[in-house]
């Protein structure tokens, strides 16, 4: 298969959309990363996401629309108070919600559970898609299965090139990790992925906000994935990468840098002069900045040929827990306190 590489023009978008709706795989940018759409009422063309991905069959899919009048075929019910007031917040934007599913959707897409994630992305590109497919578009993130999520079009032509027909370049992503997913069935909202929308973010709105214990903490064994994002490993290099946490993480990180052969370090702006001439990678200056870097700076450290990559953790509070939940699983959960 020939993959294009298309700026989204209104051509572009028009062929996109024909693609989409003819059971094929297209790569289009969010606010958050890049994703690998289908539609979702067609059980073959997700499949066809499964196979580009080599993604596991029991990680679910989030569907994607462009406005509110695409929820009512995707869900069992109406929403519930909970979920109406962060719908009235966050959509459009980087907040995944759960909810039961309608017969319509194909069991391929919830990897078989009774209930559906959906968002409604505010990239002009991701609406415009989906606007031009006129289906909800089933997306996960557009790289090979357990790899860093793409950033940016070329991340994805990287992964992606001869698997899917067509990708649109709409430029670098500016959330750079995947949207928060918020669990409704329970008593208060519960995050199962932290991301752009925040725990004080959705207490603001909701009042009440659990945080699950598999966003820092690997699945009990046997444990399902009840959204995308919750496997033991998860957004990794090639190389081994280690999260170093705590008052000593510089000097742990240097001990261990000196020790290792074709070591590379991940770390934020400031802490920079404290490495010296060992080899580094800037994620930015705080947890915001270390988020949108964060894959872009994995993929780089593969491009690098690190062998072992030493990564300094941030607060996990605000963005900062998102990024330590995707480091925990790019790391398998190798964390020096």
């Amino acid at each position: 298969m020939k993959t294009e590489l298309l700026f989204p023009t209104p051509e572009a978008l028009a062929r996109a959309g024909e693609l989409l709706r003819s059971g094929e795989v297209v790569g289009f940018p969010t606010e958050t990363v890049y994703g690998l759409g289908a539609n979702a009422m067609d059980e073959a063309a997700v499949e066809k996401i499964f196979a580009a991905k080599g993604r596991p069959g029991d990680n679910p899919l989030i569907v994607h629309i462009a406005d509110a009048d695409g929820l009512a075929p995707l869900i069992a019910s109406e929403p519930d108070p909970h979920a109406r007031a962060l719908m009235d917040a966050f959509w459009p934007g980087p907040l995944t919600l759960i909810f039961p599913k309608s017969a319509a959707v194909p069991a391929r897409v919830t990897a078989g559970l009774d209930t559906v994630a959906i968002r409604m992305p505010s990239h002009p590109v991701a609406q415009a898609l989906i606007r031009a497919a006129g289906v909800p578009v089933a997306a996960p993130s557009a790289n090979r299965s357990g790899r860093p999520s793409p950033t940016t079009a070329a991340d994805v032509l990287e992964d992606m090139d001869g698997r899917v027909p067509m990708i649109l370049d709409g430029g670098p992503c500016r959330v750079g990790v995947e949207s928060t997913v918020v669990d409704l069935s329970g008593e208060a909202p519960r995050v199962l992925r932290p991301g752009g929308i925040t725990r004080a973010q959705i207490e603001a709105v909701a009042s009440a906000c659990e945080i699950d214990h598999a966003v820092l903490n690997p699945l009990g064994e046997g444990e399902r994935p009840r959204s995308p994002g919750m496997k033991y490993k998860h957004y990794a290099p090639r190389g081994e990468v280690t999260v170093f946490c705590g008052e000593n993480t510089v000097k742990n990180i240097i001990r261990r840098y000196d020790a290792t052969p074709n070591a590379l370090i991940l770390a934020l702006e400031g802490n920079l002069p404290f490495y010296g001439k060992r080899r580094c990678i800037s994620l930015g200056s705080d947890a915001e900045s270390m988020a949108a870097n964060l894959f872009h700076a994995l993929r780089e450290a593969d491009r690098l040929g690190a062998d072992v990559i030493l990564c300094e953790g941030v607060e996990p509070v605000g963005v900062g827990l998102a990024v330590m939940n995707r480091l925990f699983r790019a790391a398998a959960f190798r964390v020096v306190e």
